[in-house]
């Protein structure tokens, strides 16, 4: 393998940003009554599509992604450089189709090509409106031997995960600025088709303060644009194998409207083995569902 072992822990440690459910189950949840809704909505509360840990909802849209990092290599620290790709479509409003892949460059050793590809599916569960409440489950896989000889691995991982999202906005009068914070995480095992080779557990959270929230639904401080649609957060993605825990702190910001978003954070190591300077994540996302909702944007079955 060129790339390094802990590499490949943190890239198996981020599903894909809309990863999914697994079409043996969906049948069964297609059952489930609830009412569904477009993005990431439970009540007043908007869950955005954070750069690490994928949120807990559905949609019709695209995510262009460009991170760096620098992590321990077998000859010293190696430059990371990932440009990510995705693309989900609504079958129906409660379930999506993912497809994605990243383009990896690295030095020491010298290596670029595309990384596996991968698909899958994820299924809106629940939503409480009054409590801002809403999960999801779903699968993903990385296909073995679509990538790069240089860059990937010839065994594919497959990652069943859970999803889950809590808003505050049920909170009392006496804590109404503690409304516009949310709560995401995600969990579930990266399981390889590999002999011998390691599997990991995915886990992580996100904390977000919604500053369109507080304007909107709490109180109307007077924020001017663009700071009155930004969301400021904290995602904390981590990967557990053979014993070893590897993860990254990213605090950073979203910019948020209808259309789409914009989003920046930083990747601060959690430990040796996770990194070894400060990366950065840089998000770009459109929302087809409201761009175009009776064209590319609509379920392909209502």
């Amino acid at each position: 393998m060129s790339i390094s072992s802990s590499y490949e822990s943190s890239r198996r440690g981020r599903p894909l940003a809309a990863v999914s459910l697994a079409a043996a189950v969906a049948g069964t949840l297609l059952c489930a009554s609830t009412a569904a809704h477009a993005h990431a909505i439970a009540g007043d509360r908007v869950f955005p599509a954070t750069l690490s840990i994928d949120d807990p909802g559905v949609g019709d849209e695209a995510n262009f992604q460009y991170g760096h990092q620098r992590v321990p290599g077998d000859d010293g620290d190696q430059s990371i450089n990932t440009f990510d790709v995705e693309y989900d479509k609504l079958i129906t409003s409660r379930l999506a189709l993912s497809v994605g892949g990243t383009y990896v460059m690295q030095n020491n050793p010298h290596a670029r090509g595309f990384d596996n590809f991968g698909v899958g599916l994820k299924y809106l569960l629940y939503v409480n409106d009054a409590h801002e409440f809403m999960t999801s489950v779903g699968v993903d896989a990385e296909l073995g031997g679509t990538g790069s000889r240089a860059i990937a691995d010839n065994f594919s991982t497959i990652s069943p995960t859970v999803y889950v999202g809590k808003g505050m906005g049920d909170l009392p009068d006496s804590l109404a600025y503690l409304r516009p914070i949310a709560i995401t995480g995600e969990a579930g095992p990266a399981l390889t088709t590999g002999a011998g080779q390691p599997n990991a557990f995915n886990y992580g959270f996100t904390v977000q303060y919604s500053l369109p929230y507080l304007q909107q639904h709490v109180r109307d401080i007077g924020l001017p644009q663009p700071l009155a649609n930004v969301i400021p957060l904290v995602e904390i993605p981590l990967s557990r194998s053979q014993g070893q825990t590897t993860g990254t702190v990213n605090p950073g910001f979203i910019w948020i409207n209808r259309y789409g978003q914009f989003g920046v954070e930083a990747q601060i190591p959690i430990n040796r083995a996770s990194g070894s300077h400060v990366g950065i994540l840089v998000q770009a996302h459109i929302f087809f569902d409201d761009v175009a909702p009776t064209t590319i944007g609509k379920p392909l079955f209502q």
